[in-house]
């Protein structure tokens, strides 16, 4: 094997070993911290003067995924930290099977799909939360839509 072919192979074992962590890496924590998670991301915004981004999903869904590669998007990533905080809530690890009380709580309808998002002020009212599965085919949509979902719920 030459050199070329050598270093060829080597970019694509890098690039598809960086692309399986990312796969492979758990977004969202164990069922029974959402409460938890929500109440810390709540103080965490009022200190901070920011509004809540509450994320319904499960390391199962492909969609979910997608959803999270474009929050780490460059002017997504620091839309997000300028101006949320950001909550990942576990609906199972087998499917939509957990936390829908939590959901109804917060707007959200599981049974439409996931991800799902509701944003919350400080204070813990709703802003927004989507109740028509807007982000359930996010392997389809546009990436920008997410920008324009960021830049849409800010807030002042």
């Amino acid at each position: 094997m030459n050199r070329r072919s050598s270093c060829c192979l080597l970019a694509l074992v890098l690039l598809l070993t960086g692309s399986l962590a990312v796969a492979a890496e758990r977004i969202y924590p164990d069922v029974s911290a959402a409460k938890a998670d929500i109440a810390a991301a709540l103080k965490d915004a009022a200190a901070t003067h920011r509004r809540v981004i509450v994320d319904f999903g499960g390391d199962w869904c492909t969609d979910c995924k997608v959803l999270d590669l474009n929050f780490r998007r460059p002017e997504n990533a620091t839309l997000l930290a300028q101006r949320y905080v950001v909550v990942h809530v576990n609906v199972g690890d087998r499917g939509i099977r957990e936390n829908f009380a939590l959901a109804d709580r917060y707007g959200i309808p599981l049974r439409k799909g996931v991800p799902a998002l509701a944003v919350l002020e400080a204070d813990g009212r709703v802003v927004y939360s989507q109740r028509n599965g807007e982000f359930e085919s996010m392997r389809s949509m546009d990436p920008r839509s997410v920008h324009a979902f960021l830049e849409r719920w800010k807030g002042p």
